[in-house]
């Protein structure tokens, strides 16, 4: 295969097939549904068979795209390589010099000889039919040559002519992960990410497909960038009829200067192919599944006590939260944001981290210890990377907090950015973070991340320092880790502020956002799913009015939305009644008992034409058995409601279905029931797929719960 020009790499339904004749990059002929067995013959025809014309009044050849486009070859898109060095070297010209195959492993190392420079480029489609690459750049000059100035890197990767639409997504914080649909026209569509962390706006998944596609029909075509700092992602067609996805890290100015023999590594950008969207996120569920540092132990239901004592830290009234919490189930105690030096409200302490001796004259033994004497683990709240500017730390080392030098940025939630990029910041955060995990042997910390990062720069220089921030982040959570190898932590930052697939190689799951509102956690659900599976999503039964939006919604809407993430409560479970606790018992038990099908089944969703009735569900592996929530999200203007199919199931078994209780119970008179819905139906999966099941009657804002099992 060493010598072949061209390479088929094959997964899971994906090919990714390889031009790697001449001595330019490698070119992707195909990437997409699976080609089956193909000679080089045929892949050579295949290759031909693609060239395009030569079209009048541009360049006399036909231009390649590599997976890293290039200004010199003729590519007058967005180039791959950005930078200069003393104003030189502006258009790179790569030559290979070497290429290595191993399973479905390409590597490639080019140089271009006049811009001092060294590529190497790495290519994997994973087992789950996902497409992965990253390149390091590598300065060959001699040591007193000017440094490279590195702009930035952009991998790339074809979607075909058919693919016409665009889908990301938008969002702010409480609602992050809003989707967003257009014409793939020709042009750029450029989404840019300068907040120094992810987003809450995030483009999170950036897919091209074909017209109308959904999440069980049409292809498409998604990118990713796997990176938890500044980043960009773009769809692109050039009047010549091209067409790409591309990412990568967006680097400020002068943030990478590589010297003789300094290099610098891209973030992996993954691509993503499927017939629908289901595929598609079903090909980033599988990846993240098959690593080694997945979490694989029951997702345990958590309690985290931010809305149920806010600032107002109470060893009674925590106590009494987990002796309620115990007896409904729960698994985890989490003590949210108040618990250190000068933390009665947002406006200090950031920074301090040391317990609040006036709060917790004995430290938060007795609290931890009461909580493990009940069988749950103890968790604890952190924001490791910021500061309040009213914090001993913040006037013993007002250096250590990122500015230009001669200003601070206008503070956000009145706190600033710690510098972990500054060698003692970062000595004694680790110190602090290890001491408290010791101390009181915590396994888990929910690490917060509350604002976005204005004018990040080095003091005193001022030089920017995002990129830094990011990778100084990666190493304190890798080192922290690494030091309690049971430890377990969420990725939370303003809630879904930092969810990507950088931070999930170091963290067990994130808050998908700081909403709970069950009505609007329906859709950042639905849409963080495009990327992430049930078991890393931190999904929360809220009280019944919700904390941020005022809305009310009863106990089986919002804990039957949770069920399908990683559950928990985010509630004075104090102030709820008896019958509220009986039944949110019944919803935990019903999670318990459900979790190992939840977590590590196959995530379908419908594509029902009623905007207002949405249908989503979990599929187990070998289709035995499926549970399906059906939830009207508004009121229709159909009554009583149509059929809604059941996705995923196996065509060719009969499935008995039926109602799950507890989320079993609609709203209506007796005389008004479903024909089915008492005793149940017995149903090919053909048929359930290809004609449903008619749905309840139910007011807006409910869920009911059906399950499949075969027979």
């Amino acid at each position: 295969m060493r010598d072949e020009p061209f390479l088929h790499l094959r997964s899971a339904g994906t090919s990714l097939v390889l031009d790697r004749s001449g001595s330019g990059l490698p070119r992707v002929v195909h990437w997409g549904e699976d080609l089956g067995e193909l000679s080089q013959d045929a892949l050579a025809a295949l290759a031909l068979a693609t060239v395009p014309q030569i079209a009048s009044n541009n360049v006399d050849v036909v231009v390649p795209v590599g997976l890293l486009p290039e200004h010199s070859a003729g590519w007058l898109g967005t180039p791959g390589l950005t930078g200069h060095r003393a104003g030189a070297d502006f258009s790179t010209a790569f030559t290979v010099t070497s290429f290595h195959v191993a399973g479905r492993t390409v590597t490639a190392v080019a140089e271009d000889v006049t811009a001092e420079l060294e590529l190497r480029l790495e290519v994997e489609l994973t087992d789950s039919g996902l497409v992965r690459q990253r390149a390091t750049v590598t300065s060959r000059a001699a040591a007193e040559a000017a440094p490279f100035t590195l702009s930035g890197v952009l991998l790339t990767l074809p979607v075909p002519e058919r693919a016409t639409e665009l889908l990301d997504m938008t969002g702010r914080h409480l609602r992050e992960r809003t989707p967003q649909r257009h014409t793939f026209t020709i042009g750029t569509h450029l989404r840019e990410n300068r907040k120094g962390r992810t987003g809450t706006d995030a483009a999170t998944v950036h897919v091209a497909g074909e017209p109308g596609f959904g999440f069980r029909a049409g292809e498409v075509w998604g990118l990713h960038v796997a990176w938890s700092g500044n980043h960009r992602s773009l769809a692109e067609r050039t009047h010549a009829g091209e067409a790409l996805l591309g990412g990568g890290e967006l680097l400020l100015a002068g943030e990478i200067a590589l010297g003789s023999g300094e290099s610098y590594t891209t973030p992996w950008v993954y691509g993503s192919y499927g017939r629908g969207l289901d595929e598609l996120a079903g090909r980033f569920h599988g990846h993240l599944r098959a690593r080694a540092g997945h979490p694989h132990t029951p997702r345990p239901v958590t309690l985290n006590v931010w809305e149920a004592v806010y600032f107002n830290h109470d060893l009674g009234k925590l106590k009494e939260l987990a002796d309620i919490a115990a007896e409904v189930g729960a698994e985890r105690f989490v003590l949210d944001d108040g618990w250190f030096r000068g933390r009665r409200d947002d406006h200090a302490g950031l920074g301090d981290w040391y317990v609040d001796e006036g709060v917790w004259p004995e430290g938060l033994h007795p609290l931890a210890e009461h909580v493990r004497g009940l069988g749950l683990e103890f968790g604890l709240w952190v924001e490791p990377e910021m500061v309040n500017p009213n914090s001993d730390l913040a006037r013993s080392h007002p250096d250590w907090i990122l500015a230009t030098g001669d200003r601070l940025p206008p503070e956000s939630r009145h706190q600033q950015v710690l510098d972990l990029g500054h060698p003692e910041a970062y000595a004694y955060i680790l110190e602090r973070l290890d001491a408290i995990v010791s101390e009181y042997s915590l396994t888990y910390l929910k690490w917060d991340h509350n604002r976005d990062l204005v004018e990040a720069g080095h003091s005193p220089t001022g030089q920017a320092g995002v990129h830094a921030q990011t990778t100084a982040v990666y190493r304190l959570l890798d080192e922290l880790r690494a030091r309690h190898p049971g430890l377990e932590i969420e990725s939370c930052s303003s809630g879904g502020g930092r969810v990507d697939l950088g931070i999930l190689e170091r963290t067990d799951r994130v808050w998908t956002s700081d909403c709970i509102d069950a009505l609007e956690r329906q859709q950042i659900q639905r849409w963080t799913g495009l990327l992430l599976p049930p078991e890393l999503m931190g999904s929360h039964v809220g009280a019944p009015e919700a904390h941020t939006t005022g809305r009310t919604h009863g106990l089986a809407f919002r804990a039957g939305t949770a069920l399908f993430g990683h559950f928990g409560m985010e509630w004075d479970l104090t102030r709820a009644g008896e019958e509220d606790r009986a039944a949110l018992r019944e919803w935990i038990d019903l999670y318990k008992e459900l979790r190992g099908l939840l977590h590590s089944g196959e995530v379908v969703r419908g594509d029902h034409p009623d905007p207002a009735l949405w249908v989503h569900g979990v599929v187990a592996q070998d289709r035995s058995r499926a549970v399906y929530a059906l939830v009207q999200v508004a009121t229709s203007v159909v009554s009583p409601p149509g059929r809604v199919r059941l996705p995923g199931l196996d065509p060719a078994a009969d499935y008995r279905v039926a109602p799950l209780a507890p989320g079993d119970r609609r709203r209506g008179p007796a005389s008004t029931a479903l024909a089915w819905w008492g005793e149940g139906v017995t149903l090919p999966g053909r048929a359930l797929d290809a004609v449903g099941v008619r749905a309840p009657v139910q007011f807006p804002e409910r869920l009911v719960l059906v399950e499949a099992v075969r027979v």
